[in-house]
C-alpha cells in the first residue's frame, strides 16, 4: 500500500485534492466501494482539501482483517489528486 499506514490496528490515511469538490467527490467515491464491499470506514474531510481515512474490523474487536486491507487498496486505487 502506497498511502496507508498501519498503527495500533488502524489502517490510516490522509489523501490531499485540488480543492473542496474534488475531496467530496472522492469522499461519495469512496462511499460507494464501502457500500460494495459491505465495509464502512471512518471519512474525514477537513482544511477544504483533505480526506482521512481509517478502517479497522469493529466487528472482530477493532483488529486488521483482510476486509480492511482490501479496502484501503480499492480506496487508493481510486485516488486522484
Amino acid at each position: 500500500m502506497k498511502y496507508f499506514l498501519e498503527q495500533e490496528n488502524i489502517l490510516s490515511a490522509t489523501f490531499e485534492f485540488q480543492n473542496f469538490q474534488k475531496a467530496l467527490d472522492f469522499v461519495n467515491q469512496v462511499a460507494n466501494i464501502a457500500e460494495i464491499s459491505n465495509h464502512h470506514p471512518d471519512i474525514k474531510l477537513h482544511d477544504y482539501k483533505y480526506v482521512t481515512i481509517e478502517t479497522t474490523t469493529h466487528d472482530v474487536w477493532n483488529t486488521l482483517t483482510k476486509k480492511d486491507y482490501a479496502i484501503a487498496k480499492l480506496i487508493e486505487a481510486s485516488y486522484k489528486k
